[in-house]
């Protein structure tokens, strides 16, 4: 440790003291211990939520890339809190209706934020009424009516 570090037999606890004090200025230890991170995220923590379709949306993509990448808005059915999800797959959105139940996870972009070129948008679309939005692009499986 540095030179204003206790040394000696007995200078354990101190340094322990010490060690505890300066962790606080370690910004992963300070958000991970006071859990922000997991009361400012809408799944509050869980790796997957459901929710209920409100409506389609198209999101601009970010430079350099030009596109309209197709979203849902999501209101998660175990807060009521709103999000927006990416639809992965060609026709995807085609697939979603209005007032289907989806099923979104994290979309894998670094430390929990949003992936690739779309902004803001940090999940993507599992499920749709219970079957894999990939089967459906795939056209193995047929959506149920509801």
């Amino acid at each position: 440790m540095g030179s204003k570090s206790p040394t000696g037999e007995f200078a354990a606890r101190q340094l322990i003291k010490k060690r505890k004090k300066f962790r606080w200025s370690d910004r992963y230890y300070k958000r991970r211990t006071l859990r922000l991170d997991v009361k400012a995220d809408p799944l509050q923590g869980a790796p997957l939520a459901r929710g209920i379709v409100l409506e389609k949306v198209g999101i601009e993509s970010k430079q350099p890339n030009s596109a309209i990448r197709k979203c849902v808005r999501t209101q998660l059915i175990k807060n009521g809190k709103l999000i927006t999800a990416f639809l992965p797959g060609d026709g995807a959105l085609n697939l979603v209706d209005e007032h289907d139940e989806v099923l979104v996870g994290g979309i894998g972009g670094s430390r929990g934020g949003a992936m690739g070129d779309i902004p803001g948008v940090r999940w993507q679309v599992i499920t749709v009424n219970g079957v894999s939005l990939k089967e459906l692009v795939y056209g193995r499986k047929e959506k149920p009516m509801r």
